[in-house]
C-alpha cells in the first residue's frame, strides 16, 4: 500500500508540475531532476522558511553563498579526496555497479551473475580548468557547502565582528557520484544542501549540540510532518564520521522505510584545524573577553533540500473516496507556509463581468502571494486541481458577486466555503496566510 501511494504521488509530481525527469525528451538522465513551475515553489518555500528559522532569528547567524569550484587543497584537507569514497562492485554480467555494504548476497541482485572485488570508488565529479586542454588542472564539484564556510571562517569572524557562540548558514549545490541512486529524489547525485556550521566553545559543544537537535526535529514537526513518522536516531560510535564526536539524524518513515532528511552533527575542531595546517593560516579563536584562544568546535544541521521535500510531499498526500463508480481524489494538505500556490481565483463562468471581477481580484493579490487564475472546466474540477496541488483556498466570483461585491472563499482542509466581501479580502486572507 506505501508503495502504490509513492507510486501515485510521482505520477502526481509530473501530471501537476512538481518534478520532471531531466533531459527527459533525450530518455532522461539517471539520478537527475528538474523542478517544474510547482516543484520550484515547494523548493523556494523550504529554503526561505529555513533561512528565516536557521538566519533571521538568529541575531549571532549570518549568511554565506561561497563557490562550486573551490582550490584543489581544499578537498585534500577536509579529507575527501582520500576518504570520501564507497566501497564498489561490479556484475561480471550485466556491468551493473553496487554498493558492496548495501548488498546481502556475494551474487548480482539483478541477474544472478558473479561480482568483481570491492574498490573504493570516490564520491566527488572531477572537472578540468584551464585555457587549453593540456594546461588544464583537476578541479571538484564540491560534494558538500560545508567547506566554503570553514574556509571562509577568518572572513566572516573579521566582517561580521561575531563573538562565538556563532554561525554561518549557506544553501547551495552539491554533488556526488552516487553508486546507487533510487526512491524518486531521496538518492541523487545533484542536490542543494542547507547547512549550519555553527561555531562554540570547546566546553558546551556537547551541550550545544543537544539543544540544536531538538530545534531541528521541531521545525519539521512545526511545518506539518505527522509526529508519529519522525524520529531522531543517534549514531553508534562505529556510525561515527571519524571527525565527528556525536551524530543524530532526523529520520522520516518513507514508504521505503526509515531514512535521514537530516543530521545533525559533533564535528569538533577537525575542520578547522585540517585548513590551518594545509593553508598554513592561523584560524583559532581569540576570546576578547577571556583572552583565551582555541579552535572553536562545530555543531552542523545539514539537510538537502530535496529529501525534506520528499517527506512533505508524502506526509500530505492524501486519497479520498474511490468507492464503486468514483473517482478517487487527492488532497496535497501542506501546510500553508509550504503550498506553492496560496490562493486561486475563478470565475463561475466565462462571462465577462464575472471574468473582470476575478482578474481584477488575481491582480491584487498577485503582489502579496503566488496565485492562480484559472476558468477552464466545471467549478468542481478547478477546486479538485487545487487540491492536488496544495492550494489552501479558492475564491470564486459568482453572479451574486455583482450585486453583494462578495466573493465565496472555500478552505481545502475543511472543504467549508463563506461568503467574503471583497474589499475584505485581502486583510482576511493576510491574517490566515502571513505568519
Amino acid at each position: 500500500m506505501a508503495e502504490k501511494i509513492q507510486e501515485n504521488l510521482i505520477s502526481l509530481c509530473k501530471r501537476r508540475g512538481f518534478i520532471f525527469q531531466t533531459s527527459e525528451i533525450y530518455g532522461g538522465l539517471q539520478s537527475f531532476y528538474d523542478y517544474g513551475p510547482l516543484g520550484v515553489e515547494l523548493k523556494r518555500n523550504i529554503k526561505k522558511l529555513w533561512w528565516k528559522e536557521m538566519v533571521q532569528n538568529h541575531k549571532e547567524i549570518v549568511g554565506l553563498d561561497s563557490s562550486i569550484l573551490m582550490h584543489p587543497k581544499t578537498w585534500q584537507a577536509s579529507g575527501h579526496l582520500e576518504g570520501f569514497t564507497d566501497p564498489l562492485v561490479e556484475c561480471k554480467r550485466c556491468h551493473k555497479r553496487f554498493k558492496a555494504d548495501e548488498l546481502t548476497k556475494d551474487r548480482c541482485p539483478e541477474c544472478g551473475g558473479a561480482l568483481t572485488n570491492s574498490k573504493d570508488f570516490n564520491l566527488m565529479f572531477k572537472t578540468f580548468m584551464g585555457s587549453t586542454e593540456d594546461s588544464a588542472s583537476e578541479v571538484y564539484l564540491r560534494p558538500e557547502t560545508a567547506q566554503g564556510i570553514f574556509v571562509n571562517f577568518k572572513n566572516v569572524l573579521q566582517t561580521s565582528r561575531l563573538k562565538i557562540p556563532f554561525g554561518v548558514a549557506q544553501i547551495g549545490k552539491a554533488f556526488r557520484n552516487e553508486i546507487t541512486s533510487g526512491n524518486f529524489i531521496f538518492r541523487i547525485k545533484e542536490f542543494e544542501q542547507m547547512e549550519l556550521e555553527y561555531f562554540v566553545n570547546p566546553k558546551n559543544a556537547s551541550k550545544i549540540h543537544e539543544k540544536w537537535q531538538k530545534k531541528r526535529l521541531n521545525w519539521y514537526i512545526d511545518l506539518g510532518i505527522n509526529k508519529e513518522n519522525i524520529r531522531l536516531k543517534k549514531h553508534s560510535k562505529d556510525q561515527l564520521a571519524h571527525y565527528a564526536k556525536a551524530c543524530s539524524d532526523v529520520e522520516y518513515n518513507f514508504p521505503f522505510g526509515w531514512s535521514e532528511i537530516e543530521g545533525i552533527a559533533n564535528r569538533q575542531d577537525f575542520d578547522l584545524t585540517q585548513h590551518s595546517k594545509f593553508s598554513h593560516q592561523d584560524l583559532v579563536y581569540l576570546d576578547p573577553e577571556t583572552g583565551e584562544k582555541f579552535a572553536p568546535h562545530i555543531i552542523e544541521p545539514s539537510a538537502g533540500v530535496e529529501r525534506p521535500l520528499l517527506a512533505f510531499l508524502i506526509d500530505a498526500y492524501e486519497e479520498m473516496g474511490g468507492e464503486t463508480g468514483k473517482k478517487k481524489e487527492v488532497v496535497l494538505r501542506l501546510d500553508k507556509r509550504l503550498s506553492p500556490i496560496k490562493v486561486a481565483i475563478f470565475p463561475l463562468i466565462k462571462k465577462e463581468p464575472l471574468q473582470k471581477i476575478a482578474k481584477e481580484i488575481f491582480n491584487d493579490l498577485k503582489s502579496a502571494w503566488m496565485c492562480q487564475y484559472d476558468e477552464t472546466g466545471s467549478i468542481g474540477k478547478r477546486y479538485r486541481r487545487q487540491d492536488e496541488i496544495g492550494t489552501p483556498y479558492c475564491i470564486t466570483v459568482d453572479f451574486d458577486s455583482l450585486d453583494d461585491d462578495s466573493v465565496t472563499i472555500r478552505d481545502r482542509d475543511t472543504r467549508e466555503q463563506e461568503r467574503i466581501k471583497i474589499k475584505e479580502l485581502k486583510l482576511i486572507l493576510r491574517q490566515r496566510l502571513d505568519f
